[in-house]
């Protein structure tokens, strides 16, 4: 598609619009042939992606396709997408087309097209519904005649409240009939039908025929001839109003009238009819039904479009012959009224978009519009014959109605007439209803205006909410061009005198900023022309508002800006003071005043480094300071700059890249003499200090001149410090690449700090300086800690030499020496700001290590003077923390680390890299080791920076603080806790190890542990994993390794609890320079904050720990471990461990002895909580034991038992059930032969033992026979079974020595 702007045509006669009636007359048609264009039927849809042309019996389908044209552009185009044959009928051809978009009702698609459906009327009457691909859906014969129109009528947003909402309607012209079908039944039918046909070719096989359409069918009566038709639908106050001129003055009009639909007809006798139709007057029609349903038909797709779907040959014949439909008789409708001319006839009419005017051409070559409300002809064209008509309407935007009118009212729409005049090649736009003619265009004389007249279907007051229907309103095919070109109307043209100059003006503005939007205009063009509209415009309000878009333009040149400001200028200079607006003339001047300041800081920044001033980069006397301290601090930098040189992503914005004027501008005001840059929401003063003054950091400009020629422009030396310092700040990696870059900036200070107005002269020496003080603001509060301690270190010295040459003016009549220097206020701040400087570049650097565990969203943290000074005591050991935690740093080896602060000792390396497979090179090894060498060391240094900060106890508390923190994050990570564990074990001050572990319990652990304990309670065992996950929120694996951590902090919390009256509480101190820190208590004020715990209730807690890791480990069943103790033990579980609670008391049940017992065989220590005999458990563990056959572990047990007698006469009962097992279940021959010769009493006593109940039965005879001669000496010979023991002995020597 292509738009014709308003300037690139001829206009033609404004005064005499009849004046091209005088031209010749056509030629003899015998020399001019008709185009073929002319006699096709066409639609376009008015989604512009569709279009259909049709003649004879062939059409042919063009869909929107974007393609690439030969410039490069994409651009739309509208390709063959079908062609074929429609006609199904003998003798039939296509007589009218139209096509419909119907709408998706999808939410994601809303305001779209969902599918076009071309509708086909036909010479034998039929009207037939295609889908774009060319397949039918649906055919119908509504009256045996010729279809002479297709028109249709789609939902309208309303522009007023209150008005009556426009049903959607298809209305079909026969000669002497009109049929009207309701929008939504069609929506409906079409979409099922679509469906029903895409199921069937999926499916191969052919679709029952869809029921037909219901609709109403009047016949026209009282007109000779009818050609063409519109449809108006009638709001409620035009029916009352007609209701009330025909029932006279005491008429009754009804609160609801019955709808009423008026159609227009033209042709002849009369040249115009009225007619109106009630609804309910007649039924809506359903022809054929019963006939369609009785006989069952299972084809619904005609012999034309059978091939089109693929499941029948083209050549193939319908073997059956279709029955003829019925077809309904129509209503008698009479015409109301008419325009009686019995010379003339109508040829066409065109109803505008609000249903109020219409259009009507005729054969005598004239234009009526008629007033569709009244029925009265208002206005008439003549010259225009087999002229085509279209209409646009226009709505205000917004500027306009705030300019023209109040904004609390509805905006105005305006509706423009546009007429083709084919004979004389001419289209033209006429203001209605009595508006002249506004625009004319020369084109050809064989286009055809296509004026559909609606838009999608299937749209209604619900779904139109919130978005614009994408539809445009008259085009123009023309096919010399093979062009469809759009016609729009701007809105100010429908109004006149002082609206129509304001609007003119908006009009002017609109199209500069088109310009601006242009990509390939050239410089020279867009110079002239925007120079030209903005002397056009006359309202100083717009006129300022282009400017300002013009200012704000990328594709405006330094050059462009300065000649058309300037030409602006000089036409306001030369009006009369009167008529010049301020403002205007003010913006012009300052923007002129910026435009010189940009073009000569590119002049300054495009000297070269011999044209820059010779003397800014000597050193000053006394520099060597600074070089001391820069090589003091040159490892310690060197290591930063390697670990932040990493690559990184750069955006198109970047601040090394050169400053387009449109931000120089933006960013900077001007006014009253006055120069000063502004901070947008959105704005970075990066670049526009790399634009002032990266030429200076890299020797490139002069920095005297620089400064000289900024001061002369209006810049104050603050804002000129602060743009200075964000530079240098924030382009960190080129400054530390940078060679000299110190003494540059040193020179660049210098500079700035001797403008006017900077220093007072009778400054205090005593006072802290603003000046200074904002240096040292800028560089507390950068990231970038290699570039802020350089910044502060060429401050200090500029600042110092300040202070001495202002000491040395004060008291120049005393004598001084030359190695006098001054001591003031403002060189002690400096000295603790650089000692905060290096100490936060030290940790920075730390921190910016690469890790294995790096944070999510960044690549490393930063930190800031002014950061750790709000972050209170313990914000020093956060970091650390955090940076322990992502390098994933085992607190053995912390431990290590802390130990050999101060000492320079090499650690030795982490497990991991000790345990390494041999495939690993020796290479990859050794890198990793250095690494490791590496963290440790610049962690060391970081601690000596930081005694107090990082004293051993505080770091290893924010640490386990920081995984038990994480763990929680992530439950299923066991070794995080058990790794806290372990940093909590390492904290050597009872008093703080007593208030962490109390805080883990109350904050983190506890909550899990109930749930732990509850889920074991009422499951009976060990819980599946799917239980432990749903309750605990983490696995059974992680959970068992959880209990084991909660024993472990409870043990430790008791340990501590115990050993907090033979140590002071730590004492808490803060290094000197970082004294005035503020902000949240660390971690060590916290823990001290603690109250002391209730040691029994912790001991109760542990005791509950242990059998809950107890059961997870051994998986025992039954597992209830909170069934072990009473209604006190039980209520004082999961309580506050400081409180106090009722615990249970000595004496204990029987029933929960026994029960105790059981858990108690599996771990001794237990036993005493549990107040459970230890002799009996470990004479239990001594026979299990020697039942596994681990006799030397059981001897060993053996040593604590205290009734041997009781355990000689079990250990008998066991060495039986071992020598049955030997004699009995092998059955040797030897074994036989011996159990023949022993005593019948043994013999009998030795088939009583069961060897089964031995968990390892096949024992050697050697540890058989030392069981045997142990147990003897346990009983005494006075015991009953002693003589039977004695025979045991016998029996096992004698199998013993058996060969």
């Amino acid at each position: 598609e292509k738009e014709v702007s308003w300037d690139d045509v001829d206009w033609g006669s404004w005064d005499d619009p009849d004046a091209a009636e005088s031209a010749p007359a056509e030629e003899d048609g015998a020399s001019q042939s008709t185009p073929w264009l002319q006699e096709c039927a066409v639609s376009l849809s008015p989604c512009s992606d569709l279009m259909v042309l049709t003649r004879g019996q062939r059409a042919v389908f063009l869909s929107a396709k974007w393609r690439t044209a030969d410039s490069g552009q994409e651009e739309m185009t509208l390709a063959v997408s079908w062609s074929g044959a429609l006609s199904a009928e003998e003798g039939e051809s296509v007589s009218s087309v139209i096509c419909i978009p119907l709408a998706s009702q999808k939410r994601s698609s809303t305001g779209r097209p969902d599918w076009t459906c071309i509708v086909v009327g036909f010479t034998s009457g039929y009207v037939r519904f295609y889908t774009e691909s060319g397949v039918l859906l649906l055919a119908q014969l509504l009256n045996e005649d010729t279809v002479l129109q297709l028109k249709c009528r789609t939902y309208e947003i309303p522009r007023h409240p209150g008005v009556t909402e426009q049903h959607e309607e298809l209305s079909i012209l026969y000669p002497a009939a009109l049929v009207t079908i309701d929008g939504f039944s069609l929506f409906q039918s079409l979409r099922a039908c679509r469906n029903q046909v895409a199921r069937a070719a999926a499916a191969g096989s052919d679709s029952v025929q869809p029921p037909p359409l219901a609709y109403k069918k009047w016949g026209l009566q009282d007109m000779d001839s009818i050609v063409d038709h519109s449809s108006v639908a009638l709001c409620a106050f035009d029916q009352m109003k007609n209701a009330s001129i025909l029932g006279g003055f005491h008429a009754t009009v009804k609160g609801s009238p019955p709808a009423m639909s008026q159609y227009i007809t033209v042709g002849g006798g009369p040249y115009t009819g009225f007619y109106y139709a009630i609804e309910g007057s007649s039924q809506p029609l359903l022809s054929h039904v019963a006939l369609a349903v009785a006989s069952k038909l299972t084809s619904a797709l005609f012999s034309a479009a059978s091939g089109w779907l693929g499941w029948k040959n083209k050549h193939e014949e319908e073997p059956v012959q279709k029955q003829k439909p019925k077809v309904e008789p129509a209503t008698p409708l009479a015409v109301r009224f008419g325009l009686p001319d019995s010379r003339r006839h109508g040829e066409s009419i065109c109803l505008s978009p609000c249903s109020t005017l219409a259009g009507v051409t005729d054969d005598f070559g004239r234009v009526t519009l008629l007033d569709v409300g009244r029925g009265v002809a208002i206005r008439m064209w003549k010259g225009y014959r087999d002229a085509q008509l279209g209409w646009v309407q226009v709505c205000e935007s917004r500027g306009e109605a705030e300019a023209g009118g109040s904004p609390q009212f509805p905006r105005r729409h305006a509706q423009f007439l546009v007429i083709y005049a084919p004979r004389r090649g001419i289209l033209e736009v006429w203001g209605t209803q009595h508006g002249p003619r506004v625009g004319a265009f020369t084109v050809g004389k064989h286009c055809r205006l296509l004026y559909p007249g609606y838009r999608l279907m299937g749209v209604n007051s619900v779904t139109s909410q919130g978005w614009q229907l994408p539809t445009q309103q008259v085009y123009l095919l023309d096919p010399a061009s093979r062009a469809i070109r759009t016609i729009t109307v701007p809105f100010h043209l429908a109004l006149s005198d002082k609206k129509s100059e304001r609007a003119r003006d908006m009009h002017l503005q609109k199209r500069l900023n088109t310009l601006l939007r242009s990509r390939d205009i050239p410089p020279e063009t867009l110079e002239t022309e925007a120079k030209s509209i903005l002397l056009d415009i006359k309202h100083p309000a717009i006129r300022k508002q282009a400017l300002e878009s013009l200012m704000s333009s990328k594709n405006a040149s330094v050059s462009t800006l300065t000649v058309v400001t300037g030409a602006l200028l000089d036409s306001l200079q030369e009006q009369e003071a009167e008529a010049v607006d301020e403002a205007l003339l003010q913006l012009c001047t300052s923007q002129l005043s910026l435009l010189q300041l940009y073009t000569d800081i590119q002049t300054l920044n495009a000297q070269g480094a011999e044209q820059a001033n010779p003397d800014s980069d000597t050193v000053e006397p006394g520099d060597g300071e600074m070089d001391s301290d820069l090589a003091r601090l040159r490892p310690i930098l060197q290591q930063y700059t390697e670990l932040n040189s990493r690559p990184s992503v750069s955006f198109a914005q970047d601040p090394s890249g050169p400053l387009p004027v449109r931000s120089f501008l933006s960013q900077l005001e001007c006014e009253g003499g006055v120069v000063r840059a502004v901070r947008g929401p959105d704005s970075d003063w990066t670049q526009l200090g790399s634009f002032l003054f990266w030429g200076c950091v890299c020797g490139e400009s002069a920095p005297h001149r620089l400064c000289e020629r900024l001061q002369a422009a209006g810049f104050s030396p603050q804002q000129l410090l602060s743009l200075c310092l964000s530079v240098w700040l924030s382009r960190e990696r080129e400054v530390l690449r940078t060679p000299q870059a110190e003494s540059r900036l040193h020179s660049l200070l210098t500079a700035l700090s001797n403008m006017t107005g900077v220093v007072e002269e009778e400054w205090d020496l005593q006072s802290v300086s603003p000046w200074w003080q904002q240096v040292r603001t800028a560089c507390s509060q950068s990231e970038s800690s290699g570039a802020a301690l350089l910044a502060g270190l060429v401050g200090h010295r500029v600042a110092k030499s300040c202070i001495n040459s202002l000491a040395k003016k004060k008291f120049e009549a005393e004598c001084l020496s030359d190695s006098w220097e001054a001591v003031s206020l403002e060189l002690e701040q400096w000295a603790v700001c650089l000692r905060q400087l290096e100490d936060t570049l030290a940790l920075q650097t730390l921190l910016s290590l690469p890790s294995p565990r790096p944070p999510p969203g960044s690549t490393s943290t930063r930190v800031t003077v002014r950061a750790l000074l709000e972050a209170g005591r313990g914000g020093v050991a956060d970091s650390v923390a955090k940076w322990v935690f992502r390098q994933d740093l085992p607190p053995v080896l912390l431990r290590e680390i802390l130990q050999a602060r101060g000492e320079g000792e090499s650690l030795r390396q982490p497990p991991a890299e000790e345990e390494g497979g041999k495939e690993e090179g020796g290479e990859q090894k050794h890198q990793e080791g250095q690494e490791f060498q590496k963290a440790a060391g610049l962690l060391r240094s970081v601690c000596l920076r930081f005694p107090f900060s990082l004293s051993a106890d505080l770091l290893s508390a924010q640490c386990c603080w920081e995984y038990v923190v994480q763990w929680n994050r992530d439950p299923e990570e066991g070794r995080f806790l058990s790794w806290s564990v372990e940093h909590l074990r390492m904290i050597s001050n009872p008093h703080t190890q007593h208030g962490i572990a109390v805080m883990m319990w109350s904050t983190f652990i506890v909550k899990r542990f109930s749930a732990a304990a509850f889920l074991m309670e009422k499951v009976g065992k060990a819980p599946k994993d799917r239980l432990c996950r749903r309750d605990v929120g983490m696995g059974d694996g992680p959970l068992t390794s959880f209990l084991g951590s909660c024993t472990q902090v409870l043990q430790i919390l008791m340990e501590a609890d115990a050993g907090r009256d033979e140590v002071p509480p730590p004492a808490l101190s803060v290094e000197e320079v970082w004294g005035g820190v503020e902000g949240p208590s660390s971690m060590l004020e916290l823990a001290l904050e603690q109250r002391s715990v209730h040691y029994p209730l912790v001991q109760h807690h542990a005791l509950l720990a242990a059998l809950l890791f107890a059961a997870m480990t051994f998986n025992i069943r039954p597992a209830r471990p909170l069934g072990l103790f009473d209604s006190k033990g039980k209520n004082a579980f999961f309580k506050d461990l400081t409180s106090i609670q009722l615990l249970p008391s000595g004496d204990t049940d029987p029933g929960l002895v026994c029960l105790r017992q059981e858990w108690s065989a599996l771990v001794l220590e237990l036993a005493p909580p549990l107040q459970v005999n230890s002799d009996l458990l470990r004479r239990h563990l001594v026979c299990e034991l020697y039942s596994q056959g681990l006799d030397r572990r059981a001897e060993e047990v053996m040593l604590e038992v205290e009734d041997r007698e009781v355990l000689g006469s079990q250990l008998l009962v066991l060495t039986g059930q071992r020598l049955s097992y030997s004699l009995l279940h092998t059955q040797t021959r030897a074994g036989m032969e011996l159990l023949a010769r022993l005593p019948p009493v043994l013999c009998t006593w030795l088939k009583a033992m069961d060897p089964v109940e031995l968990r390892c039965p096949s024992v050697p005879l050697s540890l058989t026979s030392r069981l045997v001669t142990r147990l003897i000496e346990m009983l005494p010979e006075s015991h009953c079974q002693y003589s039977l023991a004695l025979h045991l002995m016998e029996a096992v020597e004698a199998l013993d020595t058996e060969p």
